[in-house]
């Protein structure tokens, strides 16, 4: 029988045949928890990746948490402290990403299909909404004065992707964003209903391992920021140009080389102030930040034996992974 292989996962060192996590062996976490499954995370290994990056991108490079990829509220409140901002997916991870302390100036909610009643959550809360379509431009106009002015800013499908990522999320038709060529009638819409505009978000892929794919797309965003500022009912404070920086999972995957991204992004933000001098950039990254500082621990309660192959049946499951409730776990 063969076993399934995986990119080597060197970063929670076994000692005395145990696995172990911010020094701690796994049989002693799990006691101290109580219960299995939970999520464990490494503190130190978190402070690594985002000094990582600090160390590596331009000084002038914001860089955002984006929750959905764990909103365990023991580690977004851990990630508020090293990070500039969070983006938030849900009305419940925004209550989580206040919660962990972050200013709401500095938090972004970004996502289609947004309901009325977290567009409201968001607009008292004073974040940033990255709008996704004319439904919700018209549906922040609605709601009542009492809550402030919304905070907009424009999430872009543009005519380009994010080339051999894992999930692509802009070209060609797509739930996210508001196709490129119709944004300059968002803009009118929202100077028309006197939405607090702020800038645009264009994000247009995930998981990505090639270094030269995230320049070429970050390059391409921050060029048709610039045209669609020509539009804009105010000048551009913000342009999120997403984030698409990868993590290797399987045989053969290399980690990303963040050099030849860090040279093409000091080129970007040079060429920011001139297009856009008002700007502030932003890196927003899930994975790349958390995936590789923590494991999911799970109980094997059951030995099976099916044809031949061998399964062990364990107390979790992949709607841990699917899920945004995200309530469990050390950090």
């Amino acid at each position: 029988m063969s076993a399934a292989r995986h990119s080597a996962m060197a970063r929670f060192p076994i000692v005395e045949g145990e696995l172990t996590v911010g020094g701690i062996a796994l049989s002693l976490l799990a006691e101290r928890v109580g219960r299995t499954p939970f999520y464990a995370y490494d503190r130190a290994l978190l402070r690594e990746r985002v000094e990582l990056l600090r160390n590596a991108l331009p000084g002038d490079i914001s860089l955002h948490y984006a929750i959905k990829a764990n909103p365990m509220p023991a580690l977004v409140g851990h990630m508020a402290g090293l990070v500039d901002g969070l983006d938030v997916a849900s009305g419940g991870e925004l209550r989580v990403a206040l919660d962990a302390g972050m200013d709401p100036r500095h938090i972004s909610f970004a996502g289609p299909g947004k309901s009325e009643a977290e567009l409201a959550q968001a607009v008292a809360s004073g974040i940033l909404i990255n709008v996704e379509s004319f439904r919700e431009i018209q549906a922040l106009a609605a709601l009542p004065q009492r809550l402030g002015q919304a905070r907009v800013a424009v999430r872009v499908n543009p005519g380009f992707e994010l080339k051999s990522s894992g999930m692509k999320m802009g070209g060609g038709p797509k739930q996210f964003g508001i196709d490129a060529e119709e944004v300059p009638r968002a803009l009118g819409e929202i100077g028309r209903l006197k939405l607090g505009f702020e800038g645009f978000h264009i994000f247009c892929g995930s998981q990505n391992l090639r270094a030269e794919a995230i320049c070429d797309a970050q390059t391409k965003a921050l060029d048709l920021a610039v045209q669609l500022a020509d539009h804009a009912p105010s000048p551009v404070k913000t342009v999120n140009l997403g984030g698409g920086f990868g993590i290797p999972y399987f045989p053969g995957e290399q980690p990303l080389d963040l050099a030849p991204i860090a040279a093409n992004l000091r080129r970007v933000v040079e060429a920011a102030k001139n297009g856009l001098p008002q700007a502030q950039l932003v890196i927003e990254l899930g994975r790349f930040l958390v995936g590789e500082a923590g494991i999911y621990v799970a109980h094997v309660i059951d030995k099976k034996v099916s044809r031949g192959d061998v399964f062990l049946v364990t107390d979790g499951g992949l709607h841990h992974h699917l899920s945004a409730s995200g309530n469990f776990g050390q950090v």
